[in-house]
């Protein structure tokens, strides 16, 4: 039976839109990161940041192929479904949770549970999505993805000095962590899609 086409592909047209909200959002930290971790945690240097980087990456790598394991052992897509909508959440809590930082040591913690979120994410998110790609536009649809989310990120990257500069840290940060709830919440456009896929497994 032929693939829809991806304008009819609503799990690839969801996935797609659900990354560049949350990825998007997040780009408005990224250029502000290093001035909040030096002028507003207690002991915060250019070293933490460094170390926070070093951290969130470590644990999202460490993890992510146990992870990958055990998604690819279950049968149908619900543990996918799962594993991608937990660890958006677990991401969209990053946010809430600078605002409240006051140490490195918290930082640290912080971004400990980040890469456990992104390691949830990034490898259930990548099965579905080659899974549902369609096979006649694999190229395109890929492509898509990775424009939309590089003009988002861009866009964003822009925006999110002047506004922590004009509103300050704490908005920001409130403001990425609903947009990443949202982008987290849109993934439940598609979930029956998945579970009459599969059988309701």
């Amino acid at each position: 039976m032929p693939r829809s086409s991806f304008r009819h592909n609503r799990i690839i047209r969801t996935l797609i839109a659900s990354d560049i909200i949350i990825l998007s959002s997040f780009a408005l930290i990224n250029p502000i990161f290093a001035v909040f971790v030096t002028g507003q945690v207690s002991g915060g240097n250019l070293a933490a940041v460094g170390f926070a980087t070093t951290i969130f990456l470590l644990i999202k790598s460490v993890l992510q192929i146990p992870i990958a394991g055990a998604v690819d052992k279950t049968l149908g897509e619900t543990d996918d479904f799962v594993a991608v909508f937990l660890g958006s959440l677990m991401v969209s809590a990053v946010p809430f949770a600078y605002i409240f930082i006051t140490s490195v040591g918290q930082l640290y913690l912080v971004e400990v549970f980040h890469g456990l979120g992104a390691a949830l994410v990034y490898p259930a998110w990548n099965a579905i999505f080659t899974r549902h790609v369609d096979s006649d536009k694999v190229g395109v649809e890929w492509g898509t993805y990775s424009t939309l989310v590089g003009l988002g990120s861009a866009t964003s990257a822009a925006l999110g000095g002047m506004m922590a500069q004009s509103l300050g840290f704490p908005i920001v940060f409130s403001v990425v962590g609903i947009l990443s709830i949202l982008g987290s919440g849109l993934l439940l456009y598609f979930f029956d899609d998945l579970r009459e896929e599969n059988g309701n497994r």
